[in-house]
């Protein structure tokens, strides 16, 4: 049983099973007609021994010079049933020599030619499956950058041309699908943060009056708040829909001196929210875009330190490389978190708990764009709650092969 599984498992290429079918299509042929070959001489080899006959029998004794002859008489009996027997036992035993050698040669010449169909098959199978090569090539080449290219395949209208153009006429839908999403992205960085500049500078303006009522003073602090929320969320979600897209050019990173920043930039926070910031750096390098590595560990940091809802909360954040991986770890004290809803924290828009839900706290999108940028880098995430109360997370990133110091843009 554990052979039968292990060869169910094994991973055998498509040219070598076609020439395996190919070698027991003529193995099986071949052996046909030996059989059928075997069976036409056995019933050939019968019939003409069958027909061998005692003709005529020697003389019992010479007849000498000056002898008179005389007319031969019969045969004695027994003298005719033991040359019968004779040649009886001659033709059997020529006859099995005859079906020895043929069976013999006709397998030896079988076995010959069977090694001679599995070269050819490989070399036939493997010229019939060069286009299907040139497809599979030409498909792991391709990204977001090179969508421009094309198989092109040459050759008769048959199934694997047919598939070649369909996969040509799949990457011009790609390519222009990327385009509409590259043009998107930008005309909404623009149109959307315009807008938001405006009415933000209009405020401020107004706000800064002298003689302006306490009631418009209030509602300009709440419409200010209002737009700095709009402000985070549309930055959100363009950094979102730009992390989720392919990395251009990358920058050798140390997540160590990432994750400094980070906790610099929020250490005013989590002393206002009584958060207590342990760290341990080790370096951590790794190789991507500087801007989304940046903001990836800043949203882990800030997600611990704004969602620890326990009274002298802790947050533990440590760094490091092992086995090829670059790592980043944070782990926060806060409510507990059953295991099935971690993974769904990771959603755009989604948040667990009611004190999520406040728009003040942020837009549910901090998660998700950690996701993205990892996802984009080649990196793997590992969320799992804490048994106290609160989350664990761990980013892994391919660690850069560089032999001098990180250089940081």
């Amino acid at each position: 049983m554990r052979a039968v599984t292990a060869l169910r498992t094994m991973r055998i290429s498509l040219r070598a099973r076609l020439t395996l079918v190919y070698a027991g299509l003529f193995l099986v042929t071949a052996s046909l007609l030996v059989g059928v070959t075997y069976l036409v001489t056995t019933r050939t080899v019968d019939h003409g021994f069958g027909q061998i006959v005692v003709a005529r029998l020697p003389n019992s004794g010479g007849a000498g010079p000056g002898t008179a002859v005389t007319a031969p008489g019969p045969p004695p009996a027994d003298l005719l049933y033991e040359v019968r027997e004779n040649v009886k036992a001659q033709a059997a035993a020529q006859r099995r020599a005859v079906l020895h050698n043929l069976i013999q040669s006709s397998m030896l010449t079988v076995l010959a030619l069977c090694l001679l169909a599995l070269m050819l098959g490989y070399l036939v199978a493997g010229r019939m499956l060069r286009p299907l090569q040139t497809v599979t090539a030409t498909a792991r080449r391709l990204s977001e950058s090179t969508l421009h290219e094309r198989i092109g395949l040459a050759g008769p209208r048959d199934e694997i041309k047919e598939l070649a153009d369909t996969f040509d006429g799949m990457l011009d839908r790609l390519h222009r699908a990327f385009d509409l999403q590259r043009r998107f992205i930008a005309n909404a960085s623009h149109e959307l943060r315009t807008p938001l500049a405006i009415n933000r500078a209009v405020i401020e303006v107004t706000l800064a009056k002298p003689g302006v009522a306490d009631e418009t003073k209030e509602l300009g602090r709440k419409l200010l708040g209002a737009t700095a929320r709009h402000e985070r969320l549309i930055e959100g979600l363009l950094l979102l829909a730009r992390s989720e897209r392919e990395l251009g050019e990358r920058t050798f990173v140390d997540a160590a001196e990432l994750a400094r920043d980070a906790v610099e930039e929020f250490t005013p926070a989590a002393r206002a929210a009584g958060v207590t910031v342990t760290s341990a750096f080790s370096p951590a390098t790794t190789a991507g875009d500087i801007v989304l590595l940046e903001r990836c560990v800043a949203n882990l940091v800030e997600n611990a330190i704004k969602y620890n809802h326990t009274d002298g909360g802790h947050v533990w954040l440590m760094t490091g490389q092992a086995g090829g991986w670059a790592y980043v770890r944070v782990e926060n004290t806060g409510a507990p978190i059953a295991a099935p809803d971690v993974q769904a924290i990771f959603e755009p828009f989604r948040r667990l708990t009611r004190d999520r839900v406040g728009s003040a706290r942020g837009a549910g999108l901090g998660l998700s764009i950690v996701r993205a940028v990892v996802r984009a880098h080649g990196g793997t995430i590992e969320a799992r709650p804490r048994p106290g109360g609160g989350l664990a997370i761990t980013v892994h990133l391919p660690a850069a092969r560089v032999p001098a110091a990180v250089v940081r843009a």
